[in-house]
């Protein structure tokens, strides 16, 4: 807004034009622009990492059902995870026999486009995917 004050020339005018206001918003919005993409990564990448660490919490309980049943076949339908990982994780596992297992963290929520998809782990210690940046 150009205030004058009474008595003022054009040239004592204070305030923002227009333009400079415009200026400093397209400013902003490519800053967002750039920001906004590399947060989501961001996010999504820690929401994995936390989805894996349940994975692993999971194998740990198996294996220690395992010492103290000498089978796998007791496991539970589902593992509680910590923190709010439940809200972007399901683990479970998927296959339990007396000496085998495999347990499956399945993305859910928005985290469900993850690029990594569904990640396994087995009594083995195998993982799928085996693509480098999902473990």
């Amino acid at each position: 807004m150009i205030t004058f004050k009474s008595g003022a020339s054009r040239g004592d005018a204070q305030g923002f034009s227009l333009i400079e206001l415009m200026i400093v918003v397209a400013i902003m919005a490519i800053i967002a622009s750039i920001a906004l993409p590399s947060y989501n990564e961001h996010l999504r990448k820690s929401r994995r990492a936390a989805g894996t660490a349940c994975l692993l919490q999971a194998a740990q309980q198996m294996e220690r059902l395992y010492t103290t049943e000498l089978s796998y076949e007791d496991a539970p339908a589902a593992f509680a995870c910590d923190g709010d990982t439940a809200d972007f994780y399901t683990v479970v596992p998927a296959a339990a026999a007396a000496r085998t297992y495999t347990l499956s963290a399945t993305p859910i929520g928005r985290q469900s486009g993850d690029s990594c998809g569904t990640l396994t782990l087995n009594q083995a210690g195998d993982r799928t995917p085996g693509t480098a940046g999902c473990w």
